[in-house]
């Protein structure tokens, strides 16, 4: 029993020890967007804009340090909900300027720029640092060509998950817990490595069309472009996305689409019901009766599989996609 105890002893002081060297320390300066932003300390009232923010943060254990979030295409990740709770919902949509600096904040991070940007109708950067307070961008849109005149940008490179691990890193070193981003890190390199070689030798090659929403059958679809977050899925299912376009979130009529003759259709899931296509049934009811949409071979096959639609961001999500739609692949006997 006093051996047990020693090593207890030893244990905890070797935690505390490797907690203390990983301690952030103040000033701390990042560098985001192009912008540099100092924090003094820890911020203690955050308001998260987008939901991979928002789960970004209740992964890395900090609820208690949220007093808002807004912007949910979909639900919260089950596994968080209980976290979430404590934390305020503004919106399910784009919240107000006012009800952000209502909730008296430290700090502002956002998943878009449409959130927080240039061009942004919720805020601009300097709106918060007129009043002292900190702001963040996810890498990952930085990383977008925002002269296209499209609000969501375009990608001359393939998105991948080092920026989203770049933005685990920089928030949990802002708040101070960087052993819990790391853990973090580490479990989604692992859950990607898995998936690539599942699927990385099938040798395939699948195309697939990664269909967001329309608002109505007759519109137009937005789609996952080819170097989004979609185009990630694919690739790391070994197969390469259907659409060709760099555009973000290119919107595509019907008759292109079925010129793609893609091998697998991906329907998103989304809880938001803004469009009557927002619903993934509503999806695959159009896509089974459509005279012209129903004869894509990916129909008649029943290559038709559903994803969380957040997934199609680039964020958090978008692993938990990959995965969601791998499982569908291996029960059509398509890995």
């Amino acid at each position: 029993m006093l051996i047990l105890k020693k090593s207890v002893i030893a244990a905890g002081m070797f935690l505390m020890g490797m907690t203390s060297a990983m301690a952030t320390n103040y000033p701390l300066t990042i560098e985001n967007c192009g912008a540099k932003v100092t924090f003094t300390k820890a911020p203690e009232r955050m308001v998260a804009l987008g939901q991979n923010t928002a789960e970004i943060m209740l992964l890395l254990g900090l609820e208690d340090k949220m007093v808002a979030s807004a912007f949910w295409p979909t639900k919260v990740l089950p596994s968080l909900a209980k976290q979430n709770e404590k934390v305020k919902i503004l919106t399910v949509e784009s919240p107000t300027l006012e009800s952000i600096l209502a909730q008296d904040p430290d700090f502002v991070a956002a998943q878009l720029p449409m959130l927080l940007g240039p061009d942004s109708k919720v805020a601009k950067r300097e709106d918060f640092t007129a009043v002292g307070i900190n702001s963040y961008l996810s890498p990952g849109v930085c990383a977008t060509k925002m002269d296209t005149g499209d609000i969501y940008g375009s990608r001359s490179k393939l998105w991948d998950m080092s920026y989203l691990y770049q933005e685990i890193t920089e928030l949990a070193t802002i708040f101070n817990v960087e052993p819990r981003g790391e853990a973090l890190v580490a479990d989604f390199k692992k859950r990607e490595s898995d998936l690539r070689a599942k699927f990385g030798k099938s040798g395939k090659d699948l195309s697939f069309l990664v269909w967001f929403s329309s608002s109505s059958p007759s519109a137009d679809a937005y789609l996952g472009g080819k170097n989004s977050a979609s185009g990630f899925i694919a690739n790391v299912l070994g197969g390469h996305n259907a659409m060709t376009s760099e555009t973000e979130w290119p919107t595509v009529g019907w008759e292109s689409i079925i010129a793609t003759n893609p091998d697998v259709i991906v329907v998103s899931r989304l809880d938001r019901n803004r469009w009557a296509l927002d619903s993934a049934e509503e999806k695959i009811k159009f896509l089974k009766t459509d005279p012209a949409v129903s004869q894509l071979d990916a129909v008649k096959k029943g290559h038709i599989v559903v994803m969380d639609g957040q997934a199609m961001n680039p964020t958090i999500r978008t692993i938990y996609g990959a995965e969601e739609v791998a499982a569908q692949l291996e029960k059509l006997g398509l890995n």
